[in-house]
């Protein structure tokens, strides 16, 4: 690896951005979002900057960089367009061991910012050592859609129970199972469907019970397969169908679709057509 990956916990703590055009901007947009304590340091600012200074959200600095700006602060993004300014920032933060970024110059950077995808508190970060920036922002682009949106509503259910699945189940791989068996489970799928104070009351009922899976209650889904075409299908139907134990399929499902199913899930045919019942209504329900 030409870095090490490693998350840093800046909530509440100083960092810099010398820049004031819109690509400081936005990487102090990035440290807000992450609690970060921000300050501005340009002669100037773009309109976008100058707004989130005028809302009280970041400080303002009317300067030119001076190694003095860096006293105090955890970390610095250089982003001024001006090649020789940057390099001014990174000398200096390095003389002071300061992790610092410059903008499109990795070989002034000691780390690179990554491509995100925020599902908080779960984050994905995507990086190619600043050797192919938009090759890893294509890859966020396809994680974006392979990653629902609720994963970061199931790890904070998840983290609020933490605690009583380590009293629960005293070793590691029991705990790993339990954990296991939730994500990938009804309870998960509770949360995707935005029925989140049910998978409380159903992951508070299998710690309670100290077993390791829910009670074995099934689910039924109704899944779509829209004009036929396997690439129409949404990203929540190929997830169901990649976890479901028994399809129920008629005669409007084509081949492309159904082999999008779990290889080892029971197939049942239930197509109707005129005159040609496959099964009967009552024994498909």
């Amino acid at each position: 690896m030409d870095y090490f990956p490693v998350f840093l916990d800046v909530r509440n703590r100083p960092c810099l951005v010398v820049g004031g055009g819109e690509v400081a901007t936005r990487k102090a947009g990035l440290l807000l979002k992450s609690g970060a304590r921000v300050t501005l340091v340009a002669p100037a600012l773009c309109e976008t900057a100058a707004q989130r200074v005028e809302r009280g959200e970041v400080l303002h600095v009317r300067a030119r960089f001076s190694p003095e700006h860096l006293r105090g602060m955890v970390l610095v993004i250089a982003a001024t367009g001006d090649a020789a300014v940057n390099e001014e920032v990174s000398a200096a933060a390095n003389a002071l061991h300061l992790p610092v970024n410059v903008v499109d110059s990795p070989q002034l950077c000691s780390f690179v910012v990554p491509s995100i995808v925020d599902r908080s508190p779960v984050i994905v970060a995507i990086g190619s050592s600043g050797k192919a920036p938009v090759l890893a922002r294509l890859l966020r682009t396809r994680l974006e859609g392979w990653i629902p949106q609720a994963y970061g509503k199931l790890a904070a259910l998840a983290g609020a129970f933490r605690e009583q699945a380590k009293c629960r189940f005293a070793d590691v791989e029991s705990r790993r199972r339990f954990w296991e068996n939730v994500f990938e489970g009804p309870i998960a799928e509770m949360v995707f469907c935005g029925r989140e104070t049910a998978a409380r009351h159903a992951l508070l009922d299998v710690l309670n019970r100290g077993e390791g899976k829910p009670r074995g209650v099934g689910e039924v889904y109704l899944v779509g397969a829209g004009p036929g075409n396997p690439d129409l299908l949404t990203f929540r139907a190929l997830r169901l169908m990649q976890k479901a134990d028994v399809v129920v399929y008629d005669h409007l499902v084509g081949d492309g679709i159904l082999d999008l199913v779990r290889r080892d899930a029971q197939r049942i045919y239930a197509g109707k057509q005129a005159g040609n019942h496959a099964l009967p209504q009552e024994e498909i329900n």
